[in-house]
């Protein structure tokens, strides 16, 4: 089944498809993980993107039942340079292939990954479309001049969840000890997120994005915690407005987006990154200690620390790939944040110490 990806500004890769035949619009992004792609497809702050990955061999062990992130795939496309024909894992229920035509996710394969990551290296992410019925590239362009982009547009009202529940997953034989009760602003969270509060001894309540300051304060939670989720952080204003009612009321834990939403709720601004941090392989410096995490990333803009005039907030990590933010705190009030993924799901776990400092914070 022929298919071409085609990017905004003319560039054309043809490939093979496969998984759902149709057309995929979306901002092409690069995702360095090697392996993990289960939970990339099923991360919500990929709704809005076409996402390649780097390593060259992807399927080869499935999809299951259990490494999942949410409750379905979110990105709009799937670029590989190659789909792995065998499965072989005890735990694997279906294909790659099979996994995608299920949930109507369009991929193609057989492209020259290498080119295609320099490319967006070097001109920024830009907006794409896979096809495998309109081989038409001169149409196609056309078409994405008119697709919907990242900046402005509020990503975060769809992948929300619809009504509040406390999370439940079984967690084992070990019986882990409820400390405290954390409320969940819920912008497009990851599973792996509410395991990790769960087993630091949190019970955990997830409420929707539009959730008000006065609602989360009627539930009387320990702790507040803003969740990762997609697209521009500016054009979720009622996240930013429920957060800046809350600083100084709860110990509040920003992770990805939500670091981004309380740089907002504080006075900060954001700006996109050329082509943004997406993998489990970034060096994130502690500034207070030296000490450097591995980390895993997702996100296409960035709280700009100049922005932010409050000298009680500052900058508590950097990326030591290009020097950004990656951690605000406040010495007053009791908050903190990551732009990276303490959770990892996929990726290393040098970070999830941060979910205990946020049981710290709440126990003072």
């Amino acid at each position: 089944m022929k298919a071409f990806l085609v990017l905004e500004d003319g560039t054309v890769f043809e490939g093979e498809g496969f998984g759902c035949q149709g057309e995929a619009f979306g901002e092409v992004v690069f995702n360095t993980s090697i392996t993990g792609y289960q939970e990339i497809i099923t991360d919500p702050s990929y709704k809005g993107q076409i996402v390649m990955m780097t390593y060259p061999l992807i399927g080869n062990y499935g999809v299951n039942d259990e490494d999942v992130e949410s409750c379905k795939p979110w990105l709009e496309g799937f670029v590989v340079k190659e789909l792995s024909s065998i499965r072989s894992n005890w735990r694997s229920t279906m294909s790659l292939d099979e996994y995608l035509k299920k949930h109507n996710i369009v991929g193609i394969q057989g492209i020259d990954t290498r080119a295609l990551t320099r490319h967006l290296r070097m001109n920024g992410a830009q907006q794409g479309v896979i096809s495998t019925q309109n081989l038409d590239t001169d149409s196609l362009i056309k078409k994405l001049k008119c697709s919907p982009r990242l900046v402005g547009v509020d990503l975060v009202k769809g992948v929300t969840c619809k009504e509040p529940y406390e999370w439940s997953e079984k967690l084992g034989v070990i019986n882990y000890k409820i400390k405290y009760k954390v409320a969940v602003l819920d912008c497009g969270v990851k599973f792996n997120i509410l395991r990790n509060l769960a087993k630091a001894g949190c019970k955990v309540k997830v409420v929707p994005a539009r959730t008000s300051a006065e609602q989360i304060l009627k539930l009387k939670p320990d702790g507040l915690l803003l969740s990762n989720g997609p697209g521009d952080p500016e054009a979720v204003t009622y996240v930013i407005e429920t957060a800046r009612k809350l600083l100084g009321k709860l110990p509040i834990f920003g992770i990805c987006l939500g670091h981004q939403m309380l740089g907002l709720a504080l006075g900060g601004k954001t700006y996109k990154l050329k082509f943004g941090h997406h993998g489990g392989n970034h060096p994130v410096k502690d500034l207070k200690t030296g000490a450097v995490a591995i980390t895993s990333q997702n996100h296409g803009f960035n709280v700009d620390m100049k922005s932010l005039s409050d000298k009680n907030i500052v900058m508590t990590h950097q990326n030591l790939y290009d020097g950004t933010a990656e951690g605000l705190e406040h010495k007053k009030l009791k908050l903190f944040s990551v732009q990276y993924h303490p959770e990892a799901g996929p990726g290393p776990h040098d970070a999830r110490y941060l979910f205990e400092r946020f049981v710290k914070l709440m126990k003072k």
